[in-house]
């Protein structure tokens, strides 16, 4: 296993698994367990305490996952990670690839293999959508990567710009956040259905950003119109974090707060 100077592979949680691991049987155990896992870097309650310097780089976070969300060195913009890709949302709601030497503060990847798939509702909107995954789902008790590609009549998004030391703690910087409205656009929503268990460490519940189909623009999800589209989820019951290391601001913050009424301000 590669070996790397600030962090730290810490926690490794595997919850139960409702269908067969999908890749070759030929594939190492290890190996296929990576790819049915969300790969976390660092936890949700640290960024919202202002941790946002980068703890790992895309091109080792590549070796994790392809499919994911998260931000940039400190706090610059949104991030998706799409079909191969990882791409920056920036503050102008601009999408710019990613280079393998730039880092992330916080991501979620994995690597998407579908496990499922249904057309969505005309006219479903945010809330919806929620519903029908709360429906549609086998259990509340797993991670799923979500996909939803199709026509939007409406895609409401948010991006931030780069932060400068002393940082403020995200709540703050959302509150005076550019957001972006599309109408009538194609394109693909990422993102993932969180167990409630996680709360602090993940966002509980739905958490998509979104990305235009000619790769131009998008952001963090903060309302939506379905026009059509078709839901892929890829069931991922596995869970990997990693923590910083030798991180003195880490090391020091108190993360034991409820964090639920920042999250929901962050979030929406």
């Amino acid at each position: 296993m590669q070996h790397y100077n600030r962090w730290l592979i810490l926690i490794l949680l595997l919850v139960a698994i409702l269908v067969p691991l999908s890749p070759a049987a030929t594939e190492a155990p290890a190996d296929a367990l990576q790819r049915e896992s969300l790969f976390q870097v660092s936890t949700l309650s640290a960024l919202l305490a202002g941790l946002y310097d980068g703890v790992i780089d895309f091109g080792s976070l590549s070796t994790y996952g392809d499919f994911g969300i998260g931000t940039l060195d400190r706090l610059n913009g949104e991030m998706i990670g799409f079909d191969g890709s990882f791409y920056q949302i920036d503050s102008h709601g601009t999408a710019h690839r990613v280079s393998d030497a730039e880092t992330t503060p916080f991501a979620c990847v994995t690597f998407f293999e579908p496990d499922l798939s249904e057309p969505l509702p005309h006219n479903a909107d945010y809330a919806s959508l929620s519903d029908f995954l709360t429906s549609f789902l086998p259990t509340q008790n797993l991670f799923y990567a979500i996909r939803v590609d199709g026509t939007f009549s409406y895609v409401k998004t948010r991006s931030v710009p780069a932060q400068e030391e002393p940082y403020r703690p995200l709540v703050d910087i959302v509150a005076e956040q550019p957001t972006f409205e599309f109408h009538h656009v194609e394109g693909t929503l990422i993102g993932f259905r969180s167990p409630e268990f996680v709360a602090g460490l993940n966002v509980a519940g739905d958490h998509l950003h979104f990305l235009t189909s000619d790769r131009t623009s998008g952001g963090h999800v903060l309302d939506v119109v379905i026009d059509e589209a078709t839901l892929t989820i890829d069931i991922t019951p596995a869970f990997l974090m990693l923590l910083p290391l030798g991180n003195d601001v880490f090391y020091t913050l108190d993360l034991s707060a409820d964090v639920e009424d920042e999250t929901k301000k962050v979030e929406k």
